[in-house]
């Protein structure tokens, strides 16, 4: 192989390369912000999965806090009483969608972990929660 085709597919590898870690660096974070299940739940996890659907590589995460931690508990059906909310999850869940639940929530409410689906995980208080992530990890934020 002479020097200049040597030279020319090591720029190529060079170029794909940079290529490749810039869509990687672009993929995009959002946190969903829900304080209200009864009127944001199934609206909420609809817009996830359609965001999903034309972004897959988006990384969600769900904060839940006041009566939006009501989404999460074991049972939790949509106000009309016709679609429970834990299949939903499972499935956004299996798409790497993460959702949290306000402890500062579970305490004002008198609530216990074991109330809430396998999928949740817990974090001390949701509004920071929200914060940090908006500030510091640089997710953008949607609320239902």
């Amino acid at each position: 192989m002479s020097t200049q085709l040597k030279q020319t597919a090591c720029a190529l590898l060079l170029i794909l390369g940079v290529l490749s870690m810039g869509s990687a660096a672009a993929q995009s974070s959002v946190v969903y912000h829900l304080d209200n299940a009864s009127i944001q739940g199934l609206k909420g996890l609809r817009n996830i999965r359609n965001h999903l659907d034309v972004a897959p590589q988006t990384k969600i995460i769900v904060v839940t806090h006041a009566e939006g931690v009501d989404l999460l508990i074991e049972g939790a059906k949509d106000e009309k009483n016709a679609v429970e909310y834990a299949p939903l999850i499972a499935a956004l869940k299996s798409r790497g969608v993460r959702f949290e639940i306000c402890e500062i929530t579970l305490k004002n409410r008198k609530l216990s972990k074991d109330q809430f689906i396998l999928d949740a995980e817990f974090t001390p208080s949701g509004v920071v929660r929200i914060a940090d992530l908006q500030f510091q990890d640089k997710y953008a934020y949607i609320k239902p």
